[in-house]
């Protein structure tokens, strides 16, 4: 009887052990180049173009420019968008570019600290190394707030940033964007800021039980935003669908007024007026193209 309780206990210990290993592995990208020139202004434009602006600073409560966002309610718990100036002890002054790139490429943080996927490094892996370097050098140029936001409001056992290597190593494969020769560079710019910067999919495509993206969903729309809000389809044929165009569609992400004139309030408000409107005319042609093609 003894033996078979033993080989039991020997099994459970492997099996133990090889789900540590595969969950508990390190997660790393492409090596970035980092030795790249900075443009502090060029930065400031990569900001306004990956929300920066509209998640970090509580805009309802006229709070401080990057110095923490409005709680983002979710099933799982509430997440505090963190202070992003470059005040050293309540912001991240204090950061290298390396800490900085490792953050936004595979979200971990300084002493490796895991971020939850509310922070939408998926998409932020996606982007240049120029564009890294440039954000950077655009936030060590912010007017420092000594104030750190408020923690994160999280439930045992989503509490445990641990588990968020685990959660990576199952949902998350650190890569660039890499362009598709068969289209135009107008679309792989939309496609580029769509997947990467903006992160449109972060609210736009339905995530798993476990808060993953589902990727075979993708555009397909949410009934998870924030505060359980209903996000719809912006996949091509949804779109179509619903009567929307080059035109159209441009005077909505500028304007915040739909073709039937309903507004585009709430989180989309707030992304229109601190980050949409900041972009150049061709970046909106390219995002439009690639929203009407797809893939």
């Amino acid at each position: 009887m003894r033996r078979p309780v033993t080989i039991l206990f020997a099994i459970i210990v492997v099996v133990g052990a090889a789900a540590a290993i595969y969950f508990l592995k390190p997660v790393n990208g492409p090596e970035r180049n980092l030795s790249l020139e900075a443009d502090v202004t060029r930065g400031n434009y990569v900001m306004r173009v990956g929300g920066c602006v509209a998640c970090h600073t509580d805009l309802k409560n006229e709070g401080a420019f990057l110095a923490g966002g409005a709680p983002l309610k979710t099933p799982f718990g509430d997440f505090v968008p963190p202070n992003i100036t470059s005040d050293k002890e309540a912001g991240i002054g204090d950061w290298s570019l390396e800490e900085f790139s490792r953050a936004m490429s595979v979200g971990e943080g300084p002493g490796g600290k895991h971020y939850y996927p509310a922070f939408p490094y998926d998409n932020y892996a996606l982007m240049s190394d120029q564009d890294i370097v440039d954000l950077y050098a655009a936030m060590m140029a912010t007017d420092p707030v000594a104030e750190k936001a408020p923690e994160h409001s999280v439930g045992f056992p989503f509490n445990i940033r641990l588990a968020m290597l685990g959660w990576k190593n199952m949902f998350f494969t650190p890569k660039r964007y890499e362009p598709n020769p068969e289209k135009s560079d107008l679309w792989n710019r939309g496609a580029y800021l769509a997947k990467g910067p903006a992160h449109c999919g972060a609210c736009h495509t339905p995530r798993n039980m476990l808060g993953a993206s589902d990727s075979g969903q993708h555009f397909k729309g949410s009934s998870g935003g924030t505060g359980g809000s209903f996000v719809p389809a912006i996949d091509p044929e949804s779109l179509a669908s619903d009567g929307w165009d080059e035109a159209t569609l441009t005077d909505a992400l500028t304007g915040g007024f739909t073709p039937d004139f309903d507004t585009l309030g709430g989180s989309m408000g707030e992304v229109i007026n601190e980050s949409l409107t900041h972009w150049t005319d061709e970046d909106l042609k390219a995002l439009t193209t690639y929203l009407l093609e797809g893939e």
